[in-house]
Formats: C-alpha cells, sequence, structure tokens
C-alpha cells in the first residue's frame, strides 16, 4: 500500500514542481508581479514534497533491497543501485532545493527578488526529479 501511495503521490509533485517551476519562470523572465497565488502554489508544492518525502522513506525502510546482497553487489546492479541509492539521494536534494527556494523567496520584499529563488532552485529541483524518476514504471 506504501508502494502504491508513493507511486500515485509522484505524479501529484511532478505535476505541482512543473506548475510552480513555470510559473515562477515566467513572472520572474516577464517581469510581473508576485501575487498570492505565487505563495500558494510554492507552498503547496513544498508541502506535497515534503509529504512524498516521509513516504518514500517509510518506503525506503520497509522495502528489502539488500536481502543477502552485500553493498557491493547492490553497488554492482545498476537497478538496485538506481533504486536504492541513487533515486533516494537526488529525490532528498530536490526537496532541499525546494525547501530552500522557497525559504529565500520568504525573506524578500519586492516580486523580482521573491521569484528569482523560486525560479532558480525549483528549476534545480525539477531537472533532479526529471533525471532521476523511474521512468520505465512510470508508462
Amino acid at each position: 500500500m506504501i508502494k502504491m501511495l508513493h507511486s500515485y503521490w509522484a505524479y501529484l509533485v511532478f505535476l505541482m514542481l512543473v506548475i510552480a517551476t513555470a510559473n515562477a519562470l515566467i513572472k520572474y523572465f516577464g517581469k510581473k508581479e508576485y501575487a498570492a497565488i505565487d505563495f500558494r502554489l510554492a507552498l503547496f508544492t513544498l508541502i506535497v514534497s515534503h509529504i512524498q518525502l516521509l513516504i518514500g522513506i517509510v518506503l525506503w525502510f520497509t522495502q528489502d533491497y539488500f536481502g543477502e546482497a552485500s553493498m557491493k553487489d547492490v553497488m554492482g546492479n545498476s537497478v538496485l543501485r538506481s533504486n536504492a541509492v541513487e533515486h533516494p539521494i537526488a529525490m532528498i536534494l530536490a526537496v532541499v532545493f525546494i525547501t530552500i527556494g522557497y525559504s529565500k523567496h520568504k525573506k524578500k520584499l519586492t516580486s523580482a527578488a521573491k521569484l528569482k529563488p523560486l525560479a532558480l532552485f525549483y528549476a534545480l529541483a525539477l531537472l533532479l526529479v526529471l533525471a532521476k524518476i523511474p521512468w520505465s514504471t512510470w508508462f
């Protein structure tokens, strides 16, 4: 059940991250004003990504990635390495980038200054997510 929740929640996280990143980039480069909807998009993206991180941590600890295999065996198997090491690290970094972007934007006073960290850090998070999504299981 946790694996299914993690899989389906990922679609919401991905959708929100794409929307929030596109919104921040368009508004930043279009020199538009920061509005309440921008705050809500950024906050909702932060919330759903943190929930996904918690679900992923529970899943990581409940899955038997290693079994009888040694760390050498896991690192030698590209699928196991991706699922047990690369994907979790990349997703943790993506959530860290989202959190940094959200935290930095709250301290700024002008629209451009608020949108810049959102655009930068959310875009970095999106790139990491795109790089490490297990695409074969998504479609």
